[in-house]
């Protein structure tokens, strides 16, 4: 394989920059733009420049390295996809305002793609007729799009963004543990090799279906996940994932409920002030909307109601809350006073902490009224315990009982058991060993390939720049040279020696620009090895530092050489 050529600065299609981009929020989108990485086309929409394409490029080499390890086969399927295999799906309506949609000028109806599962099942309905063409995995990496509503936080959250989708097609559920698992040792893989500090959570399966689901997530001020885990066992979980056993207590020394008033006491905390007790000892109920209809939610008084999971469990149905008009077209309803005793035709979904034979100060029904002694299993029933308090720090691990961490991440990867919802709705069958027809089983598995340079960017950052890992950086070595013809002179050739032993390098040989400026840049950059060719050039010395360290050591470009390509 030839050596790549080295890049000079003087050449490369990449400005950088002193300040911050007015609208960054968070610091990797700061870096890669001051950088020269990316740049913004339009709200959720960004350009690869050159040093950004070949961080990316690495990071697309390592993610196929590891998917071709385990067998897996790459293809490369269209991202302008038919409306018909989603709508069999059910996905072509569960997606909602994210799934980009479009016409062609004959009015038929097509999708730019989110995620590939109906695509890859058509293929391989195509393609496998017999058991013998089975297990395969298969896997692409591909632009995707979704119609974010408010795309923020640079390439962390766009509307188009690159990922790796897999998927595995096995005959019965053990081969489908196998392919997770093989899935799930790739992903390890990669994210070590990438450099990631990740945790590896349980999670909800959401529009995807499927029976199991966990996430790789890498912790980061920047991250819209919040993931809990235990100091004291290896319990790890996306706090939408948390679930709790239900724990019924013995009520029978609860006396009977009664009704007192508690005149202008519409909220929790008015009421707890009032009674002189603690608001863990009401229940609070949260009227939403399920399609249509009204549904109660009943948690403790001190938690609050988490609605994302309130949306997963009733998915694909819209949740929304209860409006004005909603009260006074239920007058039984009663705005700040809603207890679950004695509600009509509400469906009443409640948090396991809220578990049989717990007793409650609720509201009455009634204006200006509450109720104590309310027991659940006793004075009311619940049609469904669901987790849906927001998780908080502290709470106990529902494996051992520790108090939990909770910490921001990122989620650079998502596997999914997802079964037969896919082949069921496509009617995926191969020819089984007995002569009949075998409903295939799935997963799926994606990482962020976009994604991953972002979080690296986050987690490895200082506060000079980038400071990429070695096995991602855009060059193996950056060279300097200061200013002056003869430093110049000494860069190039020792760039092109470096170059010639097969190492990747950037040098910059930018004229009229201060040695400064030079070195500012170069921190900035992130390569992890700077080579400057400064006060010493004209004896063939040079000044070799590490990125991040900051360590220094002036070798002769020889020993420069031998140093770098050792």
């Amino acid at each position: 394989m030839a050596n790549a050529p080295v890049q000079r600065m003087s050449q490369l299609m990449a400005k950088t920059l002193r300040d911050d981009p007015a609208d960054a929020e968070v610091l990797s989108h700061k870096l890669l733009v001051r950088a020269g990485y990316v740049r913004r086309t339009a709200a959720g929409i960004w350009t690869w420049l050159p040093l950004g394409k070949k961080v990316l490029a690495n990071v697309e080499r390592i993610v196929r390295e590891e998917m071709d390890a385990i067998g897996a086969q790459e293809v490369l399927l269209p991202a302008l996809l038919p409306r018909e295999p989603y709508e069999a799906t059910g996905r072509w309506d569960e997606y909602g305002p994210e799934l980009f949609r479009l016409q062609d000028r004959k009015g038929g109806d097509y999708l730019l793609g989110p995620t590939h599962e109906e695509i890859f099942t058509l293929m391989v309905k195509d393609q496998a007729s017999s058991y013998k063409d089975l297990p395969v995995i298969l896997y692409q990496i591909q632009s995707k799009f979704r119609d974010e509503a408010r795309p923020r936080a640079g390439i962390l959250r766009g509307r188009e963004f690159l990922m790796k989708d897999s998927y595995s097609f096995d005959l019965e559920d053990e081969g489908l543990a196998k392919s997770y698992a093989l899935h799930r040792q790739a992903y390890q893989k990669v994210f070590e090799r990438l450099g990631l500090d990740y945790r590896i959570c349980a999670a909800t399966a959401g529009a995807m279906g499927g029976s199991k689901s966990e996430e790789f997530l890498a912790p980061a001020e920047a991250g819209e996940d919040t993931f809990a885990d235990c100091p004291n066992c290896d319990f790890a979980a996306n706090t939408e994932a948390i679930a709790y056993e239900l724990k019924p207590v013995d009520a029978a020394g609860v006396p009977a409920a009664e009704d007192i008033p508690t005149p202008d006491t519409p909220t929790i905390e008015t009421l707890a002030a009032q009674l002189g007790v603690e608001a863990s000892a009401t229940l609070k109920n949260l009227l939403v909307k399920v399609d249509g209809e009204i549904v109660a939610v009943g948690v403790p008084g001190d938690r609050e109601v988490d609605m994302d999971k309130v949306e997963a469990h009733f998915a694909p149905a819209v949740v929304e809350m209860v409006t004005e008009a909603d009260f006074i077209a239920r007058p039984d309803l009663v705005r700040g006073y809603v207890g679950p005793q004695g509600l009509g035709k509400v469906t009443y979904i409640a948090d396991p902490r809220v578990a049989p034979g717990t007793a409650w100060i609720t509201g009455a029904n009634k204006a200006d009224t509450h109720a104590k002694n309310v027991v659940a299993g006793r004075d009311f029933e619940v049609d469904a315990y669901v987790d849906v308090v927001v998780a908080r720090e502290g709470d106990p691990c529902p494996r051992c009982g520790t108090g939990l961490r909770l910490d921001r991440a990122i989620e650079i990867g998502h596997i999914f058991q997802l079964g037969r919802k896919y082949a069921d709705a496509l009617k995926l069958d191969v020819l089984g060993q007995n002569g009949k027809p075998a409903r295939v089983t799935m997963g799926s598995y994606g990482i962020g390939v976009s994604r991953a340079v972002a979080a690296l960017a986050e987690q490895t950052a200082d506060d000079k720049g980038l400071c990429w890992p070695a096995e991602v950086a855009p060059a193996d070595v950056h060279v300097v040279a200061a200013g002056k013809a003869l430093q110049t002179e000494l860069a190039l050739d020792v760039s092109e020696k470096l170059s010639a032993a097969g190492l990747r390098v950037l040098v910059d040989d930018r004229a009229g620009v201060s040695p400064g400026v030079k070195f500012t840049d170069s921190e900035l950059i992130g390569v992890p090895r700077i080579l400057v060719a400064g006060r010493r050039a004209a004896e063939g010395v040079v000044e070799l530092k590490d990125r991040r360290t900051g360590e220094r050591e002036e070798l002769t470009v020889d020993e420069a050489v031998a140093r770098l390509t050792a």
